[in-house]
């Protein structure tokens, strides 16, 4: 899969959440996430910018565990890259694994997350420990699919709810690497 998306920082949860609901953007959930993020004992992750993660999902007291490895980003303008998720059952289990094989853990990003559905888009409000509120817009695509169309849809749809500016590239991971 390739996950086209685009994050922006915003003011505020409440006026974007107001636009969101003008534009007719339908609230699909609400959910608390856990990223505990890994490096490679072979690649600096940092360096070939490409990420490994469990991260734990807890919605309405149920709790959801997957591996994600994201590629590297594939152009200049957005977040745009190759994604694999798979489910898992014990998250310190795997980073157990993860650990005896070398992976370094690197650190916790956790936030609230309130999702939003609008024609092929998935919309989140992001409330990220540490950080100042985020939005991301994207459009999963499949492999080799030309991601231009949907990368331009997505910038249009920002520029809708009246985002110029304050796009971000890099990860709520890499942001907090900065901060702190």
């Amino acid at each position: 899969m390739i996950e086209v998306e685009v994050k922006a920082r915003i003011d505020s949860f409440e006026d974007i959440e107001k636009r969101l609901n003008e534009l007719g953007a339908l609230k699909t959930k609400k959910e608390f996430q856990e990223d505990i993020y890994f490096n490679s004992p072979v690649v600096d992750f940092a360096k070939t910018d490409e990420a490994l993660r469990i991260r734990t999902t807890i919605k309405e007291g149920n709790e959801r565990i997957f591996i994600t490895y994201k590629g590297p980003k594939i152009d200049k303008k957005s977040k745009t890259r190759k994604e694999i998720e798979m489910g898992i059952d014990d998250s310190e289990k795997c980073a157990g694994i993860f650990e005896a094989i070398g992976f370094e853990r690197v650190r916790a990003v956790r936030k609230n997350r309130q999702y939003f559905s609008y024609e092929n888009f998935e919309i989140s409000l992001d409330d990220v420990e540490g950080l100042d509120p985020y939005m991301e817009i994207e459009i999963a695509l499949e492999d080799g699919s030309d991601y231009s169309d949907a990368q331009n849809s997505i910038f249009e749809l920002f520029s809708k709810l009246g985002i110029e500016d304050g796009f971000e590239r890099t990860s709520y991971l890499e942001l907090l690497e900065n901060i702190y």
